[in-house]
């Protein structure tokens, strides 16, 4: 494959950046990465119109807390610059005119009245307008004008557009790396606008001379762009330009039913859709998610590498990944899967890296952090906790009792478990505790065995109350591990607590 490969994902900064975008941005970076090649971050803002402040900024922290970084675009310049069209647009008209000049394109003096007036008379008699090859010359452009009255026209200042001239009766034999061979008839197409009024360029113009200029090799973009690439085959062919290499990727579909996945479907059903919050919406970062495991889940849904293999590192993915493994229909999107690979990562960390992270969740619930709640302990409840988790902010659900004395109990365990005998078997119990002189969950563990056979009682009498009276619930890892987590002051004083409440 050519060295030089140089790819770009080129959004527009009209909000936040989709979940759908960022997969295309990875597969995009996948690609450059594992041919050596340039991942350029190119900004589409030629519709002013629809720019939102803040969203280039959200877009760039996007990428780069997702950890696929962009070589070249904005403030990392390189000979391919500037990388905001808008920055651009002095470039545009004269591929336009030049279009023009050599029977490609034409300028186009209809108003909008005059093109609404043709919509609602066709639909009046069952069909739909579209400007092109069987009307474009009974219309007020440049094909049934004289050259001079054009030139009038244009020097007067009189609203027009450039539209390109479609070819009839051919077909357009298009090529995509994921879709095989596409054929199209031309003759079906419209003369779409390149060249608008107001003296910005069309998506459609701007793209095109964009990747040239840049010298793109491969144009990896969403599935949502296929029914433009008939024109820009045309526009390539037009300049007399190598065209690049197309892949056009499966849409993420919705969890249940048809379409593709939206903000919607994540206020509706509790996920994020976006890689951080924006306003109201929350991201996968604020959701506690790894970027790792977004990358991970993101890179699943639409390729694989033909084997079972679900985890992989950045570098990993990187090593595996090709075109010609991306699948060309539409990847269902699972909010649960996207736990299972969080959970993944989650036990894949360090206990202390997972206790680092938990501190400030843990100094924001108890307001302040008491002295002996220091990062080894946090460590060692982390390391009896983390196995039920999916994510670190689960962490506090899971072993509040670690840090919080419980001040009530679980009703339903109450009932069932809180006997006549229970107050009595708790009060020895509390001896028996305050006599153990290496306060470890082994030892205490054997001497409440041992103590529980001596007293011929059951273990359901004394393992479920006394888990009960310590976590505030029957829940939690092994009772013992918990009991010398929290030290036998702390045990024998939950004992004294519950002896007072329930009894």
């Amino acid at each position: 494959m050519n060295k030089n490969i140089r790819v770009r994902f080129a959004p527009s900064p009209t909000g936040p950046l989709h979940i759908g975008g960022v997969r295309t941005a990875l597969f995009n970076y996948l690609f450059a990465k594992k041919n050596k090649g340039t991942f350029i971050l190119r900004i589409e803002d030629t519709d002013q119109n629809r720019y939102v402040e803040g969203a280039e900024e959200y877009i760039i922290d996007a990428l780069n807390w997702c950890g696929i970084p962009f070589d070249e675009g904005p403030g990392k310049e390189a000979n391919f610059g500037p990388y905001r069209q808008s920055e651009r647009k002095g470039l545009y008209k004269k591929y336009a005119e030049q279009l023009v000049k050599n029977g490609k394109a034409y300028y186009a003096f209809d108003t909008a009245e005059t093109l609404d007036f043709h919509r609602k008379d066709h639909e009046e008699k069952g069909k739909t307008f579209i400007y092109n090859w069987h009307n474009r010359e009974k219309l007020s452009n440049s094909l049934t004008l004289s050259p001079e009255e054009t030139k009038a026209r244009i020097e007067a200042g009189e609203e027009h557009v450039i539209r390109f001239k479609t070819p009839y009766k051919e077909t357009i034999a298009l090529k995509d790396e994921i879709r095989g061979d596409i054929s199209i008839d031309a003759s079906l197409l419209d003369d779409k606008v390149l060249f608008k009024g107001d003296g910005m360029p069309t998506y459609h113009l701007a793209n095109v001379v964009d990747d040239h200029l840049m010298e793109i090799t491969h144009v990896i973009r969403g599935e949502e762009w296929l029914p433009s690439l008939a024109l820009h085959y045309q526009l390539y062919e037009a300049f007399e330009w190598t065209p690049p290499v197309f892949a056009h990727l499966p849409l993420i579909m919705k969890p249940t039913g048809k379409g593709k996945l939206s903000k919607r479907d994540g206020e509706k059903m509790g996920f994020p859709v976006f890689p951080l919050s924006w306003n109201s919406s929350m991201g996968y970062r604020e959701a506690g998610y790894f970027p790792e495991a977004v990358l991970n889940f993101l890179a699943m849904l639409g390729w694989n590498s033909g084997d079972d293999k679900e985890i992989y590192s950045l570098s990993e993915l990187i090593a595996a990944f090709s075109l010609d493994r991306v699948h060309n229909s539409g990847a269902r999107f699972d909010p649960e899967k996207t736990k299972w690979y969080n959970h993944q990562y989650l036990q894949q960390k360090t206990d202390g890296e997972l206790a680092t992270s938990f501190m400030p969740i843990l100094e924001e619930k108890l307001g302040s952090l008491p002295e002996h709640l220091d990062l080894k302990y946090v460590t060692s409840v982390v390391s009896l906790i983390k196995e039920r988790a999916d994510f670190v902010n689960d962490f506090w659900e899971l072993g509040s009792y670690f840090f919080v004395r419980p001040q009530i109990y679980e009703e339903k365990a109450v009932k069932k478990q809180w006997k006549e005998q229970t107050p009595e078997i708790l009060s020895k119990l509390v001896v028996l505790l305050n006599d153990i002189q290496v306060f470890d969950s082994e030892t205490i563990e054997n001497s409440v065995k041992e103590w529980i056979g001596e007293q011929g009682l059951s273990f359901g009498m004394v393992m479920a109350p006394l888990r009960l009276v310590i976590v505030g619930g029957l829940k939690g890892p092994h009772l013992f591990d918990i009991l010398a987590r929290i030290g036998r002051e702390e045990s024998t004083k939950r004992i004294d607590l519950a002896l007072r409440q329930l009894s």
